[in-house]
């Protein structure tokens, strides 16, 4: 990983194309739309497990602790999941009419990406640097998929 910003944000728009699939699915092809939005919801977790036990540590570390920006983006995190399983409700029960629940989700996860990519990440960037970044992926790459591989049933 050669930056924070960098990588984060290409995951941002990974799971964005993810979720846009779904949605194109979602009424036409349920298994294709579920596939689509596993992948989505367990990339999601991820992303989330990402920041919170890596690299959020790693900013707060002799810095603002965990009552500056950091605190603000566990909140949403908690938005976000609590927005995140009304969908997956909706995928569980095969039901296409999740319009509401992903336009939801989708305006609060754009709002947060754009406050990570423009102002969180480059901070993290310029604390940790790219050696710093080397280690995060390091310590995101050793943790268990268990953490976050949960979906429908527990597939």
């Amino acid at each position: 990983m050669d930056s924070v910003s960098q990588f984060f944000s290409a995951d941002h728009d990974r799971l964005d194309g993810l979720l846009a699939e779904y949605r194109r699915l979602k009424a036409t092809d349920h298994a294709a739309a579920k596939r689509a939005f596993k992948e989505f919801l367990q990339g999601l977790k991820r992303h989330i497990v990402w920041e919170e036990d890596i690299l959020f540590p790693a900013f707060e570390e002799g810095g603002p602790g965990e009552g500056g920006p950091t605190a603000v983006m566990r909140s949403e995190h908690r938005q976000i999941k609590t927005r995140l399983e009304a969908v997956h409700d909706k995928v569980r029960e095969a039901d296409p009419d999740s319009d509401d629940a992903v336009a939801s989700l989708v305006e609060l996860l754009g709002a947060h990406n754009m406050k990570e990519e423009r102002i969180l990440y480059p901070a993290i960037d310029e604390k940790i640097g790219a050696e710093g970044a080397a280690e995060a992926k390091k310590a995101m790459d050793a943790i268990p998929a268990e953490r976050y591989a949960q979906c429908c049933g527990g597939h």
